[in-house]
């Protein structure tokens, strides 16, 4: 089928593209190249069904047009960056919701009742007092504007699925890593090391926890996921991919300090803000259920530490 691909020269849009690929679908492939990088998509390039357009979703040239035939979007550019939140909280919504609800319009003008796959986060469930957190638990209050701004690009795509025909699939995604992530704590870890391996600093009280799914089962559960819903008669639905448990950061940093195969490592930890968190709007805890996917077959071939493990040794096997 003919797809295209938001974000696609970033982390997670590429590891899909290559997948899209692999099934032979005709891939449309757009990013404006502001954090996505032309070499994740190396791969892609050479298949005949590919097509890279150069585009910022916050001002769409031609987007109507390249909608033409096209039967299933895949929006997974966003700024992933929790952090620039609480210095520049317009990011987030220029980067999130503008550019969702630019896309939407011109899904809603090209017609044709188009799928659309989006890639939320869970940080849109902000603190939960439910864990594992399921799908259906509510009322979400987000803790920081990535969260809140992912959040309301939940609910435009629920509202033009309603109102204008468009069929929208959320995936609400735990930390997922693996080869060709630039940002989160494994590869902050790792830059760290590099630059001083006799020290290493945790940000935060070291006892955040959370699950972390390798991206590889993160793609897998999507494409399983995605063939469901498009059997269905739903206008929406919404899964949780994840690891079913869960690391902390200070575990995270000695599986990172073991992969470099370092000793004597000095971890410092920053103390955090708000009670132990590295940053205003990091949630502490999360633990995402995984049942709802686990009920069409899927299974997560990594747990969280093995999902840390594989991902330090994929970064450490390119870094320079």
């Amino acid at each position: 089928m003919k797809t295209l691909v938001t974000g696609a020269a970033g982390f997670i849009g590429s590891h899909l593209v290559d997948a899209l690929l692999r099934r032979e679908d005709e891939v449309i492939a757009v990013d404006n190249l502001s954090s996505g990088k032309m070499e994740n998509l190396q791969r892609a390039t050479q298949k005949s069904g590919f097509k890279f357009v150069r585009m910022d979703l916050k001002e769409p040239v031609n987007l109507r047009e390249i909608l033409d035939g096209v039967s299933i979007i895949f929006h997974f550019a966003a700024n992933p960056e929790v952090r620039v939140g609480e210095t520049d909280p317009s990011t987030h919504f220029r980067e999130n919701l503008l550019a969702t609800f630019n896309l939407l319009e011109a899904t809603r003008l090209s017609g044709d009742g188009k799928v659309l796959v989006f890639a939320s986060t869970s940080t849109v469930f902000g603190e939960p007092t439910q864990l594992p957190t399921r799908e259906d638990y509510g009322p979400l209050y987000p803790i920081s504007t990535y969260g809140a701004s992912k959040l309301g690009c939940e609910a435009l795509i629920s509202s033009y699925a309603y109102t204008h025909g468009i069929r929208g699939l959320i995936f609400r995604l735990g930390n997922c890593v693996g080869a060709r992530t630039g940002h989160g704590v494994i590869a902050d870890f790792i830059r760290k090391l590099k630059a001083n391996p006799s020290e290493l600093e945790i940000l935060g009280d070291g006892t955040q926890t959370k699950s972390y799914i390798h991206i590889s089962d993160c793609v897998n559960g999507i494409l399983i996921a995605l063939e469901a819903f498009i059997r269905s008669d739903r206008r929406i639905d919404v899964y949780n991919i994840s690891s079913p448990d869960q690391v902390s950061v200070k575990r995270i940093a000695q599986i990172v300090i073991d992969e470099f195969g370092l000793k004597d490592v000095d971890v410092r930890l920053t103390g955090g803000v708000d009670g132990g968190r590295g940053w205003l709007g990091d949630v502490k805890v999360m633990h995402l259920s995984v049942d709802k996917l686990r009920k069409l077959g899927w299974h997560p071939r990594l747990n969280s530490e093995e999902a840390v493990h594989v991902t330090a040794k994929e970064l450490l096997a390119v870094a320079p």
